[in-house]
């Protein structure tokens, strides 16, 4: 195939649509400030904070419980008698106790439980936060090349629109000389009012695709470094569709979330069922009492008592509430499951168009590059056809706007590879930061 001469090469490529200084922002600068300032992900490592508290508030119920009560006293007892001769007790005294009570469970399943759910609830909050990381990362690298693309259509419509008003000059200097026909200016004038409204779209566009990365950092974005020169986009590997598919059901982040909902559903069947068994408590206790007087002596005293036993609890009814508490638990477990089903198909679904996006868009780049070389060949034709009577201006104007056509579609198939390769690492799980650095390293300043 013809590879497309560097000239060529460099009008469609982004990065050669006008000049940038050297403190332009990468893909990295953008992604780390994301990082610090992007809500989402700062909910979701707030969230993991709060599951990792899951294990301890779950081991709590396998451990002794041990409790300090204390009471003090102050005590007035006054009585009259009205008899012969007069009876009366005034009396002033204190009385204080001091408890301690521990427990320590012997035999609470539910408990244990519980705290396998905790487990299975910290480790899937890895993959939690690490979907959350992913996400953003593929967040960052869309909205930051829908800037670039953006900028790209406003600078390749000021280009059109200058190509064209050359073209319309032209037609009207050769209308007022008897060498062309009224046709020629309207044509021409045609073109350029509608490169004119193109114009007023893709500045709008740019726009809306700085607010909406202004969203993910907090700010609007400065000047971005474009994609260089040089760019040979490469097939998948390995390049066979059953392996990506193979590793998207065992490796993918919702899958792997969706199967620790499975598993904790299914503990909570067991959790919920426990309800019916007894529970076996060591127990023991320590009390010390003392006063100073009582009602009818003033002498002063103090009680010990220890104690230490077992506490069974048998439950016999519970108007079935544990019954219907296992049914909704059962329930639920098919709604994980169900969900679980979900995930591998979603998974299955972005594996195969994931792994057909890169393929189309890495052969939509070499195409477009030889559609562009023709596209240019033939305005080159068309013009100089013109120049000897054989093509029309509107000839001219159409050969010339599929050259625009064909750099705005070129621009977005080189887009489309990049995050169509992180799409089908995220697909399989496998999605990291290295990858955004392999794309952040095309960019120039």
């Amino acid at each position: 195939m013809k590879r497309l001469p560097p000239a060529i090469l460099a009008c469609a490529i982004v990065v050669l649509a006008g000049s940038r200084a050297a403190a332009a922002e990468d893909l990295m600068d953008v992604y780390r400030e994301a990082q610090r300032n992007d809500p989402s992900v700062a909910a979701a490592r707030a969230n993991w904070q709060a599951t990792q508290e899951r294990v301890p508030q779950a081991r709590a119920g396998l451990l002794p419980n041990v409790t300090l009560s204390a009471n003090t006293n102050a005590n007035y007892f006054g009585t009259n008698l009205d008899s012969d001769p007069h009876v009366g007790v005034n009396r002033n005294f204190g009385f204080g106790g001091l408890t301690v009570s521990a427990s320590q469970p012997l035999y609470r399943y539910a408990n244990s439980v519980a705290y396998n759910q905790a487990v299975e609830q910290v480790r899937q909050a890895d993959y939690t936060l690490e979907s959350a990381r992913q996400d953003l990362i593929l967040r960052v690298a869309t909205a930051y090349f829908d800037v670039l693309l953006a900028q790209f259509n406003v600078g390749l419509a000021e280009s059109q629109k200058a190509a064209v008003s050359e073209q319309l000059a032209q037609a009207k200097r050769n209308f007022e000389v008897g060498v062309a026909t009224i046709t020629d200016t309207n044509e021409a004038q045609a073109k350029y009012d509608s490169i004119v409204a193109q114009e007023i779209t893709a500045r709008n566009d740019l726009e809306n695709k700085r607010t909406a990365l202004r969203a993910i950092i907090g700010r609007f974005p400065t000047d971005l470094k474009r994609l260089g020169p040089g760019f040979e986009p490469t097939l998948p590997s390995p390049n066979t569709l059953d392996a990506w598919v193979d590793r998207a059901l065992a490796d993918n982040l919702a899958v792997r979330v969706a199967q620790y909902n499975a598993d904790i559903a299914t503990l909570e069947i067991e959790r919920q069922r426990a309800g019916h068994l007894p529970t076996l408590d060591l127990v023991a206790s320590a009390n010390a009492q003392g006063f100073n007087a009582s009602v009818n002596t003033n002498a002063a005293g103090e009680q010990h008592q220890v104690a230490i036993g077992l506490a069974l609890t048998v439950p016999l009814y519970q108007g079935g509430f544990v019954d219907s508490k296992v049914r909704e638990a059962v329930a639920l477990q098919e709604n994980a499951r169900q969900n679980l089903e979900v995930a591998r198909r979603n998974a299955l679904f972005s594996a195969q168009t994931g792994f057909t996006g890169v393929m189309s868009a890495a052969a939509s780049v070499r195409a477009f590059e030889q559609a562009l070389v023709s596209a240019q060949s033939a305005y080159e034709s068309n013009k100089t056809g013109q120049e000897v009577g054989v093509r029309t201006n509107l000839d001219v104007l159409n050969t010339q706007q599929n050259v625009f056509q064909t750099r705005r579609d070129l621009a977005q198939a080189y887009f489309n590879y990049l995050i169509g390769v992180l799409r089908l690492k995220a697909a399989v799980g496998t999605l990291s930061e290295q990858d955004l650095e392999d794309v952040n390293r095309r960019l120039r300043g």
